[in-house]
């Protein structure tokens, strides 16, 4: 009897561990054939892309600072002198004349962005760094149980395969503690790895190998000048084998055994200090040699403690409608877009996109770009550079809320960075004092106007950055990260306080000339442009940064007279308007839009990232902005779907939020097909297309996923707002909200069962749950446990 129940309770255990793989195992059972295909590793750093191919395996190698391009003047340092023309034609209603004019004066000088293909010019992109091969002597013998996997909880991917009576193993991780790239392939049968390593870039590299060590070394362009230098080592060592030199190839013979460091290094923070190609060879190297004695298991160990720290800060658990399937992910998501139910494929989701976070930014460097820092392009779309129009912002939306705020400090440092260039940029255009950032960046801090004027002269690129600068002191209430970048909330405030002017209609007060990212308007005269005054998404930011100043600057007991003087003109800002459809208007007018069904909904910022409009404080506004998306329809791409999510979420309707998470997860072929519209989607690693690749939607849905769960302000956090009718039974532990909370909440049969506070700041909060009310006064480090009948 005894041993009957040891079996049986073997057997749930082995369910319940395998039924926990699914929700963070990303699972393949053949190799890629497009980087959409691939695993990706990262460490904020350095990235990897693993395709499992067992004839030649393919590694893709990234590193998040390797920019073609370099510091630029773009500014037009007579745009200036076109400002009041431009504001004169629109307040006369000439917007056909003020396009005109902004169009000729009002655009960056030179290239630009090389209407988003830089690579070649001073504006640059993000690069490859290049490829490891790895291609087996054996391979034309026929390969069996072969697997390949990205484990999310350990940050390391395997492909394991069968072949001539022999198991073969490949391990890949990137080092979060010594911070270079291991490969490790082993085997069941002694002496049988036969395996040819290559480096390979093909541009602007050269490759040597001497001392068991490939090298590759390269320049890149800026325009028509030298540009970042780089450097890539590979050096294998082997268990039960020989290493020998063939050109510049490395040849592993009768190994049972074989791992490999890979160092790769940039010049990018030395780019102005001409660091030699023999300095950063020297650099590269010693991240090798400090390796020295560890081995790869050791080291794997090390590196997946470092990861947990911040991966199991906040973890959601669904039951497992299928458990013991093991069908691989893509086959998930066709059968989740064919209807079946998977519970866990949210979860799965939403761990990715923290893994993702995780593993593409880390405090000290660059935010993640348009693609992370995952890239097998030297000409990525649209550069892989940083959109200020929302595209950058969402990379950084589930940073704060799901326990990962410490990773949003590249993008504040960055943000700080543009002040020096956006000061000039704000006087060559607008006369204007503090800084101004526009759509587009790069790491040399571009801040100019984009190239044309129908999406380049977007304004509030920067001013959207310092909502997350104010987010952050939001959740942690930290004044000493507020008062060290106050300067750069000021400086961005007073751009906007100085180039806002009277429209004759209201006399209200708005910004001119801009535009509503990306999107044009249908003027009553027959025009169709892009140019106008007073944007609503203009507004609510500049009410959004006015206020977060207003209160900053109390917090930090300075600046009263223009506390004073951004009180007034805050009550002065032009207001969101309902139209005649009944929806938000995009524009200070009631114009039609030109694409109705466009994929920027900009004007909905005021209910999210912005919380002004909500259901409970302004009910009007919030049906207006239901109009408004019900209008815009749930299409777009995939990005955009993945801010639909998080106004759905808002408005508290998890069912459509839901819906379109279904949606965005559609399963989409690989490939590098452009589409601006009708797209969206996701490929068979989980990336999100656009199409094509772009990381934002990953980020922005995993946001979404966790705000169904938890919404905050800076008085109320409000448990399970937008549960879906589906999730009728989980747990999440470790989300974050406003005011300095962690919050973990349990639900059963779609109802609260209970939930926990831990206070970080010792404040106030009204808890609330369908209605119904607890407030307390906290103590600071003290956890607070509810049960669902404590809610009255």
């Amino acid at each position: 009897m005894k041993k009957k129940l040891l079996t049986v309770s073997l057997l749930l255990w082995a369910h319940i561990l395998f039924a926990q793989r699914n929700d963070v195992t990303v699972r393949f059972d053949a190799p890629a054939t497009h980087f959409t295909q691939s695993l990706p590793l990262g460490n904020g750093r350095l990235g990897a892309m693993m395709f499992g191919d067992t004839k030649k395996e393919r590694i893709a190698l990234n590193e998040i600072s390797l920019w073609s391009g370099g510091p630029q003047d773009a500014d037009n340092e007579n745009a200036y002198q076109f400002l009041k023309p431009i504001q004169e034609y629109l307040l006369a209603g000439n917007n056909k004349a003020a396009q005109e004019l902004l169009q000729k004066n009002f655009i960056a000088k030179g290239k630009g962005s090389g209407h988003g293909r830089g690579a070649n010019d001073k504006y640059g992109a993000y690069q490859t760094m290049g490829d490891l091969f790895i291609s087996w002597k054996d391979s034309n013998a026929a390969v069996s149980n072969y697997s390949r996997v990205l484990d999310l909880e350990k940050a390391t991917a395997t492909t394991t395969f069968t072949r001539n009576a022999a198991t073969f193993t490949e391990e890949l991780f990137t080092d979060f503690v010594h911070d270079i790239t291991w490969v490790r392939l082993s085997t069941t049968k002694k002496g049988s790895i036969n395996v040819v390593l290559a480096l390979y870039r093909k541009e602007n590299a050269q490759i040597k190998t001497k001392k068991n060590t490939i090298a590759m070394m390269g320049q890149l362009p800026s325009g028509a000048d030298k540009g970042m230098q780089f450097v890539t080592i590979a050096q294998p060592t082997v268990k039960d084998g020989t290493i020998r030199q063939e050109g510049n190839e490395l040849v592993i013979e009768n190994a049972t055994e074989c791992w490999v460091k890979i160092s790769s290094v940039t010049n990018y923070e030395y780019a102005t200090g001409n660091l030699s190609a023999n300095d950063i060879i020297e650099k590269a190297f010693q991240y090798i040699e400090k390796t020295k004695q560890t081995s790869f298991a050791v080291a794997q160990q090390k590196s997946t403690v470092a990861y947990q720290k911040l991966f199991n800060r906040c973890r959601w658990n669904m039951p497992d409608s299928k458990p013991g399937t093991g069908f691989t992910t893509n086959q998930r998501l066709i059968n989740y877009n064919n209807g079946d139910e998977d519970l866990q494929l949210p979860v799965l989701y939403f761990n990715f996109g923290r893994y993702l976070l995780i593993s593409s930014s880390r405090p000290g460097l660059l935010p993640a770009n348009l693609q992370g820092l995952w890239a097998v392009e030297y000409q990525t779309p649209w550069n892989g550079d940083y959109h200020l129009n929302i595209n950058v912002q969402m990379n950084y939306w589930p940073a704060e809320l799901t326990n990962l705020g410490a990773l949003a400090e590249p993008m504040h440092r960055f943000t700080s960075s543009l002040v020096s260039n956006g000061k000039k940029t704000a006087k060559a255009y607008y006369n204007a004092n503090g800084w101004v950032a526009h759509v587009i960046s790069n790491p040399w801090f571009f801040t100019s106007p984009g190239e044309g004027a129908s999406w380049g002269s977007t304004l509030t690129g920067g001013a959207w950055l310092c909502e997350h600068i104010w987010e952050h002191y939001r959740f942690t209430k930290d004044t000493a990260f507020l008062r060290k970048y106050y300067p750069v909330l000021k400086g961005a405030a007073q751009f906007l306080q100085s180039i806002l002017i009277k429209e004759p209609t209201h006399g209200w007060l708005v910004t001119a000339p801009s535009n509503s990212p990306e999107h044009a308007y249908k003027m009553p005269n027959g025009f169709i442009g892009n140019t106008v005054m007073g944007p609503t998404m203009d507004m609510q930011i500049s009410r959004e940064l006015f206020n977060a100043c207003i209160n900053a600057s109390t917090v930090l007991q300075t600046d009263v007279e223009w506390r004073s003087e951004l009180m007034s003109t805050v009550k002065q800002l032009a207001p969101n308007q309902i139209g005649a459809k009944g929806d938000l208007n995009e524009w200070l007018n009631d114009w039609d839009d030109a694409e109705p069904t466009h994929r920027h909904v900009s004007h909905l910022y005021g209910l999210h990232p912005y919380d002004e409009i909500s259901i409970r404080k302004t009910p009007a506004l919030a049906e207006a902005v239901k109009q408004t998306l019900l209008q815009r329809g749930d299409a777009g791409t995939g990005w955009s779907m993945a801010w639909k999510i998080n106004f759905w979420a808002r408005l508290h309707d998890g069912e459509h939020a839901l819906r379109l998470f279904k949606q965005l997860v559609k399963p989409v072929a690989g490939g590098d097909e452009i589409k601006m519209s009708g797209g969206g989607g996701t490929y068979s690693n989980l990336f999100c297309a656009h199409p094509p690749f772009q990381i934002d939607g990953n980020f922005g849905a995993t946001a979404g996923l966790a705000e169904m769960l938890l919404q905050s302000n800076d008085e109320e956090i409000e448990l399970l707002p937008a549960l879906p009718a589906a999730w009728y039974t989980g747990n999440v532990k470790g989300l974050c909200a406003r005011n300095g909370f962690d919050v973990n909440i349990e639900w059963k049969d779609g109802q609260l069962v209970s939930c926990s506070l831990l206070s970080k700041a010792g404040n106030k909060v009204a808890l609330l749950y369908k209605g119904k009310t607890i407030r307390l006064k906290t103590v600071k480090g003290k956890t607070y446990r509810f049960a669902l009948n404590d809610f009255k």
